[in-house]
């Protein structure tokens, strides 16, 4: 069977959050709010389609934006993934979700559902809007209904870290199918703190040092984090819980390794890469402009744009650059490099360097050797 090659789409930027750590409006509140006309979409998909055609892949959409219910063709671009037999996730809001919205998608095509958790109640709902927790958390099952897989995503920062263990808690039992969670990635453009406390009443603010301020993370408080939810994790899995626990971060690889979870394979390729960060290997993202990213997280990877260039082209082209995996300043050096490489979105939003270290990786060096241990 042929592989899936993902496409992050972002059909519009109209959406009814503003979302203090959101990509578009963090860090530009001037920002035109950009969106495709139905002619365009279709030709996103006529690109994509020519792309996977030539690498032999099948394309797979994660649909975004933006609410990309938001867009007034939505539905017909719904129909025209079905007419096409293309699957897709949706990764939205939960304020227009209803039995009927839901039951529709499911039966245009859509497989999973994306929401958002940010924190525990009051946290969140300074992040995003008021009232915005709740209704998440109630419309987990909305989607369940519908027979689409419902998705938590967390974005972790040092304003939340504290809540993840009660965020699990809380989707749990509200029954979401999936849960996962990342780093807050900040942009090298408008730095914003992340580790500013919601309770104090105080609003995001520019930044001009370290990541670590950037974050609130320091790696062995992250570290930490990921102990703890491992041991959550494992003891929702043996009660029985239906829950999937992604371990999506690619931290979580360096965690396994050290707890002897992850062993290195026998007999591999030493050239070859087997895991780790997507950037380059099976992932575009595609803006509501048409510029074509490496990745969204990634502020200056900006590769070229849908309605001026062929996909395949840039893809054997602009993203070669992103794969010169050699240039990991600390990665490359590490046995774990083919599997790992920690998130060089978080390295790029801390000082502008795709290459440079994973600033929440605690893997240390050898003050004689060099080498990391």
């Amino acid at each position: 069977m042929k592989q899936y090659f993902a496409f992050q789409w972002h059909i519009t930027d109209d959406c009814d959050q503003r979302c203090k750590h959101c990509y578009i409006f963090a860090e530009n509140t001037c920002k035109k709010l950009d969106s495709m006309t139905w002619e365009q979409m279709q030709e996103v998909v006529a690109n994509c389609e020519d792309f996977c055609e030539m690498y032999d892949r099948l394309p797979y959409f994660y649909i975004t934006g933006g609410d990309p219910i938001l867009h007034p063709d939505f539905w017909p671009l719904l129909e025209l993934l079905a007419v096409k037999k293309i699957p897709f996730t949706l990764m939205g809001n939960p304020f227009h979700l209803t039995d009927e919205v839901c039951q529709r998608m499911k039966l245009l095509g859509c497989e999973k559902y994306q929401l958002s958790i940010d924190g525990l109640e009051q946290t969140h709902d300074w992040f995003r809007k008021p009232g915005s927790y709740q209704t998440t958390l109630e419309k987990i099952q909305t989607i369940n209904r519908a027979g689409i897989r419902s998705v938590v995503m967390t974005t972790v920062s040092g304003t939340n870290i504290h809540e993840v263990p009660g965020i699990i808690d809380e989707v749990v039992k509200a029954g979401a199918n999936v849960f996962a969670f990342g780093r807050y990635c900040p942009s090298v453009v408008d730095e914003c703190d992340a580790s500013v406390d919601p309770r104090d009443g105080a609003s995001a603010r520019p930044l001009t040092d370290g990541s670590e301020k950037i974050t609130g993370m320091t790696p062995r408080e992250y570290r930490h984090l990921l102990e703890i939810c491992d041991a959550k994790f494992k003891a929702y899995e043996a009660a029985g819980y239906d829950t999937y626990f992604n371990r999506k971060d690619h931290l979580w690889t360096l965690y396994q390794y050290e707890t002897g979870e992850f062993k290195l394979p026998e007999n591999v390729d030493p050239d070859m890469i087997y895991g780790g960060c997507n950037c380059g290997n099976c992932h575009l993202t595609i803006l509501p402009t048409g510029d074509v990213y490496a990745c969204r997280r990634v502020q200056n990877s900006r590769v070229g744009n849908v309605f001026e260039d062929r996909l395949a082209d840039l893809w054997v082209c602009e993203m070669e650059q992103y794969r010169e995996y050699d240039k990991f300043k600390k990665c490359a050096k590490c046995e774990l490099k083919a599997w790992c490489r920690g998130c060089p979105a978080v390295a790029s939003g801390a000082n502008g360097d795709f290459y440079a270290p994973d600033p929440q990786c605690w893997k240390e060096k050898n003050n004689i050797t060099g080498e990391l241990l």
